[in-house]
C-alpha cells in the first residue's frame, strides 16, 4: 500500500521511483540521480545512516517468480549503491530507526498470519564500525501485542507505542527495561497499513508531541517522558497524521469537520498553528456544511458501536417539518481502519442534498483499544453488518430518519460489509457498492502478501474454513438479494476483478430487481480520475432519486437501471 517513498534529510532528497521502483537521489542542482541499479526489487522506510554514508530500509525481493517475495532490512552505499542485507528471516519488517550516535538499530517485525496491529516485534542491535548489525535483542512485543513506531530519545532511550494493556499508548525502553510512559484509555497509535505512519515526534526539549485518539475524537497534547504528564495543545484541528517535529516546530497533516486537510505548522512556544498547504481551495461556504455528531448506539450481543451522524443541511432548501431524510449508512475500508469527523465532501455531497448519513465505526474499527478492534476477528461480514444495521434502527427508531428510505453505501471491505448487508439483511432498501468484494474465497487466494493471511484473522485459515468463506460471500447467495443496487468498478481492478460486480449485476437482473452497473476503464482498485469521482456520486445520486421517487434539483446525466418499471421483491 505504499507510504515512506522518500527521504529529506542534510539538504537531500531520496526517493522510491514508482516506473522502474529504483531508488533515485535528487541533487542541488534539481536533477534526479539513480542510487540502485535495476532489479526485481522495492524500497520503502527510508533513513540516512551519515556513520556510514548509506542510506537503511526495507526492500522486498522479487527475485523468485511464482513464490512470495522476501522482504528484508538492507543498507545501501551511496558511493556506488551496492546493496547489503541487515536483517532478515521474518515476514515482514517496518520502521528502522537508527539511534543518533549511530550506535543502535532498532525495527519492527511480523510474521504471518498476523498483521502488524495483531502481533510485532520491536527489536535492537548494535552497529559495528563496518555498519554490520550485532547483538540483536527483542525489546518487546509477540504473543498478542503489537509495537508501532519506535523513536530514539537519546542514544540509550528508545519510546515506542505498545497495547500490552489493551490500548495503544506510549512506552519507553532504557537499560533493558521497558516502562509504560502515559497509561490511559486512548490510542496513541494507528493500524500500520502504510510504511511512515507517525503519530508523534521528539521536540528539542526531549518532549513528545503526540497524538491520541478517545472515544473517536483525535486530540493533540505534549507529553513530558519523565513525569509521564500528558498537557493538551488547543488547536482548531481534530485530525492530526504523519506528525513530524523538528526544533521548536512540528508538522502535520491536519483536518476539521469544517475546514479541509491541510499540511500544518504548530510553533511549539506559542502553540499558533499556521496553514503551510490546503488539500483543496475551498468554494464552498461553512454554512453549506453538516457538523458530525458523535453518537454511540446499542448493537447485537448487548455492546455498543460507534460513528458519526450528519444531518441533511443546506440553508437553501426547507424540508417539510413532519418530513424525515433518507438515511445514507457508510462502511469504511480496512476493515480494520475507522471513519473520521474531518471534512468529508464525499458526505457532503449528500448532506446538501437532503440525505442524512451514518458513518460508522463498526466493532473491529481502529481507535477503541484492542478489544474492540478484535471484536471483528473471525466474524468480518457478521458485527461490522450487524452494527451498520442496528446504527440505521438506532436512528429510525429515535425518529431521527425515515426507516422507509434506507441505503448504504461503501467501496472495497467496505463495499463488502455493503454487499452483505444488502444480501443478508432486509434493512436497507437501496444500496450502492463501489469495487466491492463479494468473492472472500478469490480474495483469499488472489491478493498480495502483505493481506494474503489476513483473512485467516478476520473469518479463518484457508482452506480449511471453505465453507464459512463461501457461506459469507455475497456471491454465492444472489438468490437472497432483494433491493436495487448500482455497482461501480474499475476494469484494471486487479484486487477486486470486475467479473465479480458483472455476476451481482447479472443475479438482480434474472431476479427482476432494478440494478445500474457502471464501468470505467484506466481506474483500478480506487477511482483517482475526477471525471470518474464526479460521475459515479452524480449516477448514486441519480440512483437513489429514481428508487425512492424523489426529484433532484441538480442536473443529472441519465443512468441506466434495468427492471426499474417493474421490479420483483421489495
Amino acid at each position: 500500500y505504499g507510504g515512506g517513498a522518500y527521504l529529506a534529510q542534510e539538504g537531500m532528497v531520496w526517493f522510491a521511483n514508482l516506473e522502474d521502483q529504483r531508488i533515485y537521489q535528487i541533487t542541488p542542482d534539481g536533477q534526479a540521480e539513480p542510487v540502485t541499479a535495476v532489479g526485481p526489487f522495492r524500497y520503502a522506510d527510508l533513513i540516512y545512516d551519515q556513520f556510514h554514508r548509506r542510506l537503511i530500509c526495507i526492500c522486498e525481493d522479487h527475485t523468485k517468480q511464482g513464490v512470495e517475495p522476501t522482504n528484508q532490512i538492507v543498507a545501501i552505499d551511496l558511493d556506488n549503491g551496492a546493496m547489503s542485507v541487515l536483517v532478515s528471516g521474518d515476514d515482514f519488517y517496518a520502521n528502522p530507526r537508527l539511534s543518533p550516535d549511530g550506535g543502535r538499530l532498532a525495527w519492527l517485525s511480523w510474521n504471518h498470519p498476523n498483521m502488524p496491529w495483531d502481533s510485532t516485534q520491536l527489536w535492537t542491535a548494535e552497529t559495528s564500525s563496518r555498519g554490520r548489525l550485532v547483538n540483536s535483542t527483542i525489546v518487546c512485543g509477540g504473543s498478542g501485542v503489537s509495537v508501532f513506531q519506535p523513536e530514539w530519545l537519546s542514544e540509550e532511550k528508545l519510546v515506542f507505542v505498545s497495547d500490552p494493556n489493551g490500548w495503544w499508548n506510549l512506552h519507553q525502553w532504557e537499560t533493558d527495561s521497558v516502562q509504560p510512559i502515559c497509561t490511559m484509555e486512548a490510542e496513541f497509535g494507528l493500524p500500520l497499513w502504510q510504511f511512515g505512519a507517525s503519530t508523534y515526534g521528539v521536540d528539542s526539549g526531549g518532549h513528545v508531541v503526540c497524538t491520541y485518539c478517545a472515544a473517536g475524537e483525535w486530540k493533540l497534547a505534549q507529553l513530558d517522558v519523565d513525569t509521564g504528564t500528558l498537557r493538551p495543545i488547543e488547536s482548531p484541528f481534530t485530525q492530526f497524521d504523519s506528525i513530524r517535529v523538528g526544533g521548536e516546530n512540528a508538522i502535520f497533516v491536519g483536518g476539521a469537520p469544517d475546514r479541509p486537510t491541510a499540511v500544518v505548522k504548530l510553533d511549539l512556544s506559542s502553540e499558533e498553528t499556521t496553514v503551510l498547504r490546503s488539500s483543496i481551495s475551498m468554494r464552498v461556504g461553512p454554512e453549506y456544511l453538516s457538523t458530525p455528531e458523535r453518537i454511540e448506539f446499542p448493537t447485537t450481543d448487548a455492546e455498543v458501536a460507534h460513528g458519526f451522524f450528519y444531518p441533511p443541511h443546506n440553508p437553501d432548501y426547507h424540508a417539510p417539518a413532519t418530513e424525515r431524510p433518507p438515511l445514507l449508512v457508510r462502511s469504511h475500508g480496512g476493515p480494520t481502519g475507522a471513519t473520521r469527523a474531518s471534512l468529508n465532501l464525499g458526505i457532503q455531497f449528500w448532506t446538501s442534498r437532503g440525505f442524512a448519513v451514518l458513518d460508522v465505526n463498526y466493532r473491529g474499527s481502529s481507535g477503541y483499544g484492542r478489544a474492540y478492534r478484535d471484536r471483528l476477528k473471525g466474524l468480518w461480514g457478521v458485527v461490522d453488518v450487524d452494527d451498520c444495521v442496528m446504527g440505521a434502527r438506532y436512528l429510525t427508531e429515535t425518529g431521527r430518519v425515515d426507516g422507509e428510505r434506507l441505503a448504504m453505501r461503501g467501496s472495497s471491505a467496505g463495499g463488502y460489509t455493503t454487499l452483505a448487508a444488502l444480501t443478508f439483511r432486509d434493512t436497507f432498501k437501496a444500496g450502492a457498492s463501489y469495487y466491492g468484494i463479494s468473492d472472500l474465497e478469490a480474495l483469499a487466494c488472489e491478493t498480495h502478501k502483505f493481506e494474503s493471511r489476513y483473512l485467516d484473522q478476520l473469518i479463518g485459515p484457508f482452506p480449511k474454513e471453505q465453507a464459512t468463506y463461501r457461506e459469507r460471500s455475497p456471491i454465492h447467495s444472489v438468490h437472497r438479494l432483494s433491493c436495487p443496487i448500482i455497482f461501480f468498478q474499475g476494469l484494471e481492478d486487479q484486487v477486486v476483478p470486475p467479473n465479480q460486480a458483472e455476476m451481482m449485476a447479472d443475479a438482480l437482473r434474472t431476479k427482476g430487481l432494478p440494478v445500474a452497473y457502471l464501468a470505467f476503464q484506466d481506474e483500478q482498485h480506487g477511482f483517482r480520475k475526477a471525471d470518474t469521482i464526479k460521475r459515479t456520486l452524480e449516477a448514486e445520486l441519480y440512483f437513489y432519486a429514481r428508487i425512492f421517487g424523489f426529484e433532484p434539483d441538480d442536473l443529472l446525466e441519465e443512468v441506466v437501471i434495468d427492471n426499474l418499471e417493474s421490479p420483483k421483491g421489495r
